[in-house]
């Protein structure tokens, strides 16, 4: 049921529109973007799409009465194999609706679930993902239904396993949990080895983060080379990638792109992806890229500025705004948003697209990096040797004096170099 010719699932994405719920977004972009993360599932073809306004959610069906029976025609002519509900739905709420609809249904948290378990290339990645998808499905687990009930054949229809299975169920969970987070353990043990070899790099780390879809694989590969998946489709990039550049000034930078942000991406998601956004922590400068032709590009940023203060990244790190897609605007907007970059401080307007404004970003970058430096004498003991070379491979050493006990090397470093010392 609800296959086409391709074999592709017909998916129908349905967008509540709550209208007693004073953070709700605009219903016609909210929509556009559930349509997005729907074509970034694979083996989905999405046949329709809607909005429905709502005063508020019905407790056990979501929608009222009428319009479920309404969609429920419409799903059986249209022959949908998959609905699409963009905000949460509750266990029982699915149960119903799924019954009533003769149809499996996913809401927001599983769809980006799904896409996220299909992304996934590293082996942390991969990991995160599961541990995510078996928190969300415990929560899944209710009374006469649950989704392991239907690996066991189990239609939840009538009854169900009752308590007892769903205790075991639990139970199962909970031991996968725990198996997955000593491998995770283990897997960030090694990247933490990683880190610290790179800290010992002389090159300062650039993050790329924003909104998904805003550019940020487009401006990795037009500053790297690098043949990064850039595609116009929501989280393409899943885990960060990271290039050692040569900036066209001569300084040379670790480039990290990251996975992209969205709006209401569930906590258990955010605390999952946090290691695969340690990047950013460590970072020396964020480039924050932006896709300033979208008509939300405003609360994207807000939402992007409120996951980093959730990972803890500090609000002394140097971070440029980057006005990405300049390219999708009109000529006069266009010169409108270059005009008042210009007047701003750190933000550079450009299209990664056309390179138009990459030179004056990759100046900006550079400026910033060498901005916050600072003079300081470090006393180095003969048996300190490679504090001595790394603060060499950094670059950063201005004269060097022989005392009695060692060396005293003035250098000219940033804070993070001065914290990366301090951990040698």
């Amino acid at each position: 049921m609800g296959d086409t010719d391709t074999g592709a699932t017909r998916a129908l994405v349905l967008h509540p529109d709550i209208t007693s719920d004073a953070n709700r977004r605009d219903a016609a972009f909210a929509l556009d973007e559930a349509v997005s993360l729907a074509v970034a599932l694979p083996g989905l073809e999405v046949v329709g799409a809607d909005s429905v306004r709502l005063p508020k959610p019905t407790p056990g069906t979501l929608f009222g009465s009428g319009k479920v029976e309404e969609l429920g025609r419409r799903i059986k002519a249209d022959d949908i194999g998959l609905v699409l509900i963009d905000g949460p739905v509750t266990p029982v709420q699915q149960r119903n609706l799924e019954r009533e609809w003769k149809t499996k249904l996913l809401d927001r948290t599983g769809l980006i679930l799904e896409i996220f378990s299909d992304r996934a290339a590293t082996r942390e990645g991969v990991l995160q993902v599961e541990m995510a998808a078996l928190t969300y499905q415990r929560t899944r687990l209710v009374r006469a239904w649950t989704h392991l009930e239907r690996q066991r054949g189990g239609l939840g229809f009538v009854g169900g396993p009752g308590e007892t299975q769903i205790e075991a169920d639990r139970r199962a969970i909970d031991e996968q949990l725990t198996r997955l987070r000593r491998q995770l353990e283990k897997v960030v043990k090694t990247r933490t080895l990683h880190r610290a070899a790179r800290a010992k790099v002389p090159f300062p780390v650039v993050a790329l983060v924003g909104y998904t879809n805003a550019g940020k694989s487009t401006l990795f590969n037009r500053l790297t080379g690098a043949d990064v998946v850039a595609k116009d489709m929501l989280f393409a990039t899943l885990d960060p990638t990271m290039r050692a550049i040569k900036l066209s000034t001569g300084r040379e930078v670790i480039l990290s792109d990251t996975v992209g942000f969205i709006s209401d991406l569930p906590t258990q998601l955010v605390a999952a992806f946090r290691a695969t956004l340690e990047e950013v922590l460590e970072a020396d400068l964020i480039l924050h890229v932006r896709d300033i032709s979208h008509p939300e590009s405003e609360a994207q940023s807000e939402n992007v500025i409120g996951i980093l203060a959730e990972l803890g990244v500090k609000e002394t790190t140097p971070l440029i705004e980057v006005w990405n897609k300049t390219d999708a605007l009109d000529e006069e907007d266009r010169k409108g948003r270059e005009a008042e970059a210009d007047r701003k401080e750190n933000i550079q307007a450009m299209s990664a697209l056309t390179g138009s404004g990459v030179d004056a970003l990759v100046q900006s970058v550079t400026d910033l990096l060498d901005r916050d430096r600072q003079l300081e004498t470090l006393e180095i003991g003969h048996a300190d040797g490679k504090k001595r070379a790394w603060a060499y491979e950094q670059g950063i050493v201005v004269s060097e004096t022989r005392t009695d006990t060692g060396v005293e090397l003035k250098v000219n470093w940033t804070p993070v170099q001065a914290v990366r010392f301090s951990r040698l």
